[in-house]
Order: structure tokens, then C-alpha cells, then sequence
């Protein structure tokens, strides 16, 4: 992880992160995740509105400060925590895809996003989060101690004026998975 720069989201990863299959990885994750474990579980740990901070309502194309959507949610395999996941969504323009959204309960965010021929997503964009950024600080409070960086992707998912960017930590026992799936 040294060398790249923590604070902005990069569109191409530089070097070869341990993890890069999973950074990478452009189809729906937790299918790939159902497929290289015994359980999966995904836990909604919040869906509230919330205030956006300028990096996101920037990426959204709404006002910094404006009120958006929040879901946080957990991805766990065999009961242990791999991945992080924070999506904003902006509350205006209003779209009937605002109420699949709110209905999702403990259902994933890519059962929606992946199903529909009209959602597309744009590139993924990369960066190393360290203990300053809100959204590491967030899964710390929630997991306990966490390394200092960890390896963040995220992407917008768009579906006419409407757009979702979901942003993902990946926690390092994704790298066991990883282990898994090439010893299997």
C-alpha cells in the first residue's frame, strides 16, 4: 500500500495489491462471495438519512451538505466479517427506484443493481483509507481495531437522473477467501 496517494480515488491501481482480484472485480460481490463459502450473511447496520460530505454529493452531482440516503451494511462468510460496504444514494430527484431501495431490508444492494438492464455502472475507482477517513473510522467503531489502511473501491450506478455510489472497505480476511478459491 505505500506509494499510493491517500487522499483522492484513483481509476487505475498502481502496483499489485494483495486483494486486486477482489478490487477488481466487476460483477456483483456477493455472488462471488456466496460461491467461495459455506454461509453467507449480509447485516444492514443502518439506512438513514444523512448529510453528504463534499467528496460524495460531488461524485452524486448534488450540493455538498444536501441530504442523502445512507445503507451500511456487512458482508460476512462463515461468520466472519470481509467486507465493509457504505452506499449513498441522493434524495432528490425522487425515482420509484427510491422505494426498492428503502424495502431492501437484509436483501443486497446488487440484487437490485445487477438485475436491472437499465442500471449502469460506471468505472471503479480505488484508494487506501487510513484511520483519518470517516469511513474507516465508521467500520473501526462497528468491528474493533482494524490495520491502519485498508483497500477501498467504489463505484456510481446509474438508472436515468438517479445514482447510487457504493463504496466498499475490504477488511483482510477477504484474503483467506482469496486462498480458498485457488486451493479449492
Amino acid at each position: 500500500m505505500r506509494g499510493i496517494p491517500a487522499n483522492r480515488w484513483l481509476r487505475r491501481l498502481t502496483g499489485r495489491p494483495a486483494m486486486q482480484d477482489w478490487l477488481t472485480e466487476r460483477g456483483s460481490l456477493t455472488a462471488r462471495l456466496r460461491a467461495c463459502c459455506q454461509t453467507f450473511e449480509l447485516r444492514c447496520l443502518t439506512q438513514r438519512l444523512e448529510v453528504l460530505d463534499a467528496d460524495e454529493a460531488a461524485r452524486l452531482g448534488v450540493r455538498p451538505g444536501s441530504l442523502a440516503w445512507v445503507r451500511e451494511v456487512l458482508l460476512l462468510t462463515d461468520g466472519v466479517p470481509v467486507i465493509f460496504a457504505h452506499t449513498v444514494m441522493a434524495r432528490r430527484p425522487r425515482h420509484p427506484f427510491d422505494l426498492r431501495f428503502g424495502a431492501l431490508g437484509e436483501r443486497s444492494l446488487g440484487s437490485l443493481l445487477f438485475s436491472d438492464p437499465g442500471i449502469a455502472r460506471g468505472p471503479l475507482e480505488f484508494r487506501c483509507l487510513d484511520q483519518r477517513h470517516p469511513l474507516h473510522r465508521r467500520a473501526e467503531a462497528i468491528l474493533g481495531p482494524l490495520p491502519a489502511r485498508l483497500w477501498a473501491r467504489r463505484s456510481h450506478f446509474g438508472r436515468q437522473a438517479k445514482g447510487v455510489l457504493v463504496t466498499e472497505l475490504f477488511l483482510p480476511p477477504v484474503l483467506d477467501l482469496e486462498h480458498r478459491i485457488r486451493t479449492a
